[in-house]
């Protein structure tokens, strides 16, 4: 398995030319004795991820394996044990850069690695930002649950006219706002709001209509988000906020929902949407359910 591990690492560093990739989808359980790992390269950090914890002999030859193989490019191992309550964070060598940005197709995304369960960037929603950046041009367009503005970013880039960030969190949306200046994108043409999406309707319909929504909510989250209640009130909401012919990127991303769940709720409640393309996170995510890893969908109003 380390042999495994450290040759992925050396093809993938060699490939990546500074920009962020997934080094090994263990969670995808594609590779046996593996599905409780991720490992993930943000130029010039490797992310180690840890769902279970290790036998601490393996973790040390992992730590040192990879230290050799990574010595001039890699400047820290930082692991997480999402295994442990907080989901703490510890350099196993070297230290953490800052600041540290993801560059991901020519844009750039703060990072905030071990100050939080997630550092600020999902990886696998690479082919959702591609595609926003490619349908948005001359559009106004709906981010919710906007987290760091990553769509916003990629929508601007795309040739935008607006996009309306929404996000209940707002120190995440001040990370978005730096995710634009980043970027040298105009913040005149973005805006961040921090409401909640369910008390927000309203206010969204007077700003709108929208020719773009994007809709990449959180799995289950406490009192604030569960799916098999918040999803149908979402979907049937959409009429009341698109343009006539606007079109809807909806993604989920939680093995315990799966690419199944949507698209039955998309038909339940949203049955005048055409299904125009429905993706998967791509070869660096592979999984033996496909189901269960991301699965977006992009669909126009019929």
């Amino acid at each position: 398995m380390l042999d495994f591990i450290f040759r992925r690492t050396a093809t993938v560093l060699d490939a990546s030319a500074g920009e962020a990739r997934r080094i090994l989808h263990g969670r995808g359980q594609c590779f046996p004795g593996l599905d409780f790992v991720t490992l993930d390269w943000y130029p010039p950090l490797l992310l180690l991820i840890l769902y279970r914890e290790p036998d601490p002999d393996w973790l040390e030859k992992l730590a040192l394996g990879l230290r050799q193989r990574a010595r001039d490019r890699a400047h820290c191992l930082l692991v997480q044990y999402r295994c442990r309550p907080a989901s703490p964070s510890f350099c196993l060598w070297g230290e953490v850069p800052e600041p540290l940005d993801a560059l991901e197709a020519g844009l750039r995304f703060r990072l905030h690695p071990g100050k939080a369960q997630n550092l600020g960037f999902f990886p696998d929603m690479a082919v959702g930002r591609q595609l926003v950046r490619e349908i948005s041009s001359g559009r106004r367009v709906l981010n919710l649950f906007a987290y760091t503005c990553g769509f916003s970013v990629a929508a601007l880039a795309g040739g935008a006219e607006e996009v309306i960030n929404l996000d209940m969190h707002r120190p995440s949306l001040e990370i978005g706002r730096l995710n634009h200046e980043l970027n040298g994108l105009d913040l005149r043409r973005a805006r961040f709001l921090a409401h909640d999406l369910f008390k927000s309707f309203g206010q969204l319909r007077r700003h709108g209509p929208y020719e773009l929504i994007v809709v990449d909510p959180p799995g289950n989250q406490g009192r604030s988000f569960q799916a098999s209640r918040d999803w149908p009130k979402i979907l049937g909401r959409l009429d009341q906020l698109l343009a006539p012919d606007g079109e809807v990127v909806v993604a989920v991303s939680t093995p315990e929902l799966g690419g199944g769940f949507l698209a039955g709720a998309l038909t339940r409640h949203f049955p005048q949407g055409e299904l125009l393309g429905r993706w998967t996170a791509g070869e660096d995510f592979p999984e033996r359910d496909a189901e269960k890893g991301l699965n977006l969908f992009h669909l126009r109003r019929g």
